[in-house]
């Protein structure tokens, strides 16, 4: 589990601090930010929040004033005087609200894939049904690993990003069961991605493979162990690489 600096909670009816709750395994909604610099600085942070009361109306757990009680809660959260490289993760239940700041690690050049079977509870969701995933993910060391999602031997998504799949020139990404994040929406409007159903019979087809999320940013993938596949080259990740650093400079 990430080691967290900060965490705090509060009662969504009045937004008095209560002890801190994580809300895994509840009903709810959550996103994951990431912070920059000093002043600190939210990346596409209007898309997320919207993105979270949206998801949050979809499962009847909006209200009135959330999104500015939101915006009010994450500027307390955060202060001036420290240069950031952090994410911030922000999740709603019916009753709770909670806030936390984790350091960001910056991925390893050589980064595995570890292949898990299973499908989110509603993935078109970043909802906290994550405690299958949390699991998974805790036998690894996640600045080295992530895990790949699959169903039906189709890939989804990893426990934290969105995959890319690299064919030529041409991107892919799996076409259903999967939550689009903040940072693939981003990438969508400035690349061409195509989806369809990536079957992992046919993995030695793709050249590389992309993690995009706001903890993995662009990350490229060495390998993955029990498909024994290896990346061919970064020709695709250099180019998505440079876009994102340059949209996390504005």
């Amino acid at each position: 589990m990430a080691k967290l600096l900060l965490k705090k909670s509060y009662r969504r009816d009045n937004l008095k601090e209560v002890h801190f709750k994580d809300l895994w395994g509840s009903f709810g909604i959550f996103t994951t930010m990431r912070v920059l610099g000093k002043p600190p600085k939210i990346f596409l942070y209007k898309e997320h929040l919207n993105n979270l009361i949206k998801s949050l109306k979809f499962y009847n757990l909006n209200q009135k004033k959330l999104k500015k009680d939101l915006v009010t809660l994450i500027k307390h959260f955060l202060v001036t005087n420290i240069s950031y490289d952090h994410l911030l993760r922000v999740a709603c239940n019916k009753n709770f609200i909670s806030i936390s700041l984790r350091k960001r690690h910056k991925p390893n050049n050589k980064f595995y894939l570890q292949l898990f079977n299973y499908k989110r509870v509603d993935p078109h969701l970043k909802n906290l049904k994550y405690k299958k995933i949390l699991k998974q993910l805790n036998k690894y060391d996640t600045k080295k690993n992530d895990v790949a999602l699959f169903s039906n031997n189709n890939f989804l998504e990893t426990c934290t990003s969105n995959l890319l799949f690299i064919r030529g020139n041409d991107i892919y990404s799996p076409s259903k069961n999967i939550y689009k994040g903040i940072t693939y929406k981003y990438f969508n409007k400035k690349i061409k991605i195509k989806n369809k159903n990536i079957s992992i019979k046919e993995i030695d087809k793709y050249s590389e493979i992309l993690l995009l999320g706001s903890g993995k940013g662009v990350t490229s993938v060495f390998k993955i162990p029990s498909l024994f596949w290896k990346r061919k080259n970064n020709k695709i990740y250099f180019k998505l690489n440079k876009i994102y650093k340059k949209g996390l400079s504005k």
